[in-house]
C-alpha cells in the first residue's frame, strides 16, 4: 500500500511540474490534510458517542440479549464453532455490533472469534472461518452509525435518511456472500 500512495504522490508532483500547477498541487495537499484533521475530530466525537451507547447496552444486558437472539441462526450457519460456547459468544457479539453499525467495536470481537475458530484449522482456513469473514465483511446493518456519522460531519441535515438503501444493500451483500461461500464449499467438497 505504501507503494501505491508513494506512486500517487509522485505522479501528482510530476504532473504538477509538467503542467506548471505545482503551487495548486501543494495547496490541494495542504487543504486535504486540513480537511482530514477536521473530519477525524468530528468523527471521533460521534464514534465516542456510539461506543458509549454500546457500553451502556453491554452494561444493561441488551447486547447480550441481541447476541442470544442470533445464536439459533449462527448455530445453523456455524455448527462446529457453536460447540464452543466462548467462540459462539464472540461470533454473536460480532454480528450484534455489526448490526448496530459499530464496525470498530465488531472488529476485535471478530478477531477473537476467528482466533478461536482457527485453533482447529492447522493453518488452512475452514469453511466456517471463511463464512465468519463473509458475515463480518458483508454485515447486515440496522443502524449504519459510521456512515451516518460521516454524513453528519459533512453537513447532512438528515444523516439517517439512507436507512432503506442501507438495509437493502447490506441484506443483498450478506445473501450474495453466503451464497458464494456455500457454492465454494460445495465445490471444495467435490474436489476432495
Amino acid at each position: 500500500m505504501a507503494w501505491v500512495w508513494t506512486g500517487m504522490v509522485l505522479l501528482s508532483l510530476i504532473f504538477g511540474i509538467a503542467t506548471g500547477n505545482l503551487d495548486e498541487v501543494a495547496n490541494a495537499a495542504l487543504e486535504g490534510a486540513g480537511s482530514a484533521v477536521e473530519l477525524s475530530i468530528s468523527m471521533a466525537g460521534i464514534l465516542c458517542l456510539w461506543s458509549g451507547v454500546m457500553e451502556i447496552m453491554n452494561a444493561c444486558g441488551l447486547s447480550a440479549g441481541l447476541a442470544r437472539a442470533f445464536r439459533p441462526i449462527l448455530r445453523r450457519l456455524l455448527p462446529e464453532a457453536s460447540r464452543d460456547e466462548e467462540t459462539l459468544a464472540a461470533v454473536s457479539a460480532n454480528v450484534s455490533a455489526n448490526l448496530l453499525g459499530l464496525g470498530n467495536a465488531a472488529t476485535p470481537l471478530g478477531i477473537r472469534a476467528a482466533r478461536r475458530m482457527a485453533r482447529s484449522c492447522d493453518g488452512v482456513a475452514s469453511n466456517e472461518l471463511c463464512l465468519l469473514v463473509v458475515l463480518n465483511t458483508a454485515s447486515i446493518q440496522l443502524l449504519p452509525t459510521t456512515i451516518a456519522s460521516l454524513r453528519a460531519a459533512a453537513g447532512s441535515q438528515t444523516p439517517f435518511d439512507i436507512l432503506p438503501a442501507v438495509w437493502l444493500s447490506s441484506a443483498m451483500s450478506v445473501a450474495a456472500g453466503l451464497a458464494a461461500a456455500w457454492l465454494l464449499s460445495r465445490r471444495k467438497r467435490r474436489r476432495l
